[in-house]
């Protein structure tokens, strides 16, 4: 599918890990001996390339592959799992997007979800009728169960009506599920964005100014599928540095026409931007033409990478280090 992305031949990036030695300043280069991986030509098989995709959640295109098929814990719709409990219950349901390139609008039919976490870190809690899940977040929300059969779906955004998972949800013993093609209303009902959640007060992060700031541009388009920051493909010999307990601000500038779930190793960050509350993360979307800013304490001493979690765009070169200055 890489390969079909780009017209028949794999990306080339510096792969190798090399040296120690880091340079002050953000972006500096490191003196390793990185090298480029070589070019291989696309496999036979049929075109993946999605094409005509719009999402007005995602203010463009909801992704890059038209995946055959999308399973919640492996199942296929038509073999949907089944979760049981009794009316009255209160159940927990941990949503994690495992997806290579598929944000999920996920809703329970006829329940409200109330969300008490996102990314592992506790929120006040919120009900809403849906959730949109770039790739790699997690949330955990609280459902009072009704009694019945109710699909859990998660709708593929952008991608057409067709392209749903499906899980059920059920109190009574019957052994009918509910069609592939469920649409329940709760799909099209309020929606809770990520920055909209106010942290616990308990993990929310001081309002301090940060000790350093660090500015990266997104660029890339689908015509070349060059996704890369700052225009440079990943490469071993290119590190942003930080020091030890400095509070680091991140600024990442989305200059392309796609969203991209971006993801930082080794720490979890509070969005500070413009209308932001301070939501704990360690991955959040960044619309087309939008920012996203995010602070974070340098409490974790190594290599971390930054990268979009988009599987496509990370392998083409959207990712970047990280690395602490001795």
């Amino acid at each position: 599918v890489l390969a079909q992305l780009h017209g028949g031949k794999h990306p080339a990036m510096s792969m190798e890990m090399g040296g120690d030695h880091q340079q002050e300043g953000s972006g500096s280069p490191h003196p390793s001996g990185g090298r480029s991986a070589p070019s291989r030509r696309a496999a036979g098989g049929p075109s993946r390339i999605l094409r005509q995709s719009h999402s007005r959640l995602l203010d463009g295109m909801g992704g890059n592959v038209d995946f055959p098929y999308y399973l919640i814990n492996g199942r296929l719709p038509q073999s949907a799992q089944v979760f049981r409990a009794k009316p009255g219950d209160r159940v927990r349901l941990r949503l994690i997007n495992a997806g290579a390139d598929t944000a999920f609008r996920v809703a329970l039919g006829g329940h409200r979800m109330t969300v008490t976490h996102t990314d592992g870190y506790p929120v006040e809690h919120r009900d809403t009728d849906a959730l949109l899940i770039g790739m790699a977040e997690r949330y955990d929300v609280i459902v009072t169960v009704k009694d019945g059969t109710f699909p859990l779906v998660a709708l593929a955004e952008g991608k057409g009506a067709r392209a749903k998972a499906l899980a059920v949800l059920r109190t009574d013993q019957g052994k009918g599920l509910p069609a592939p093609s469920v649409h329940p209303d709760e799909l099209d009902g309020r929606l809770l964005p990520a920055h909209s959640l106010r942290p616990h007060e308990s993990v929310a992060l001081r309002d301090e100014k940060p000790d350093r700031e660090i500015r990266i541009r997104l660029t890339g388009n689908m015509k070349d599928y060059n996704w890369a920051f700052d225009h440079q493909p990943y490469s071993t010999e290119h590190r942003h540095a930080v020091r030890q307990d400095e509070r680091v601000r991140l600024t990442l500038i989305n200059a392309t026409d796609m969203w991209h779930p971006l993801h930082l190793h080794g720490h979890t960050f509070a969005l500070t931007g413009l209308n932001d509350i301070g939501t704990r993360k360690d991955t959040a979307i960044v619309l087309p033409h939008r920012k996203l800013v995010a602070d974070f304490y340098a409490d974790n001493p190594g290599l971390w990478m930054l990268h979009c979690h988009n599987q496509y765009h990370s392998e083409s070169g959207m990712m970047t280090i990280l690395g602490y200055r001795r």
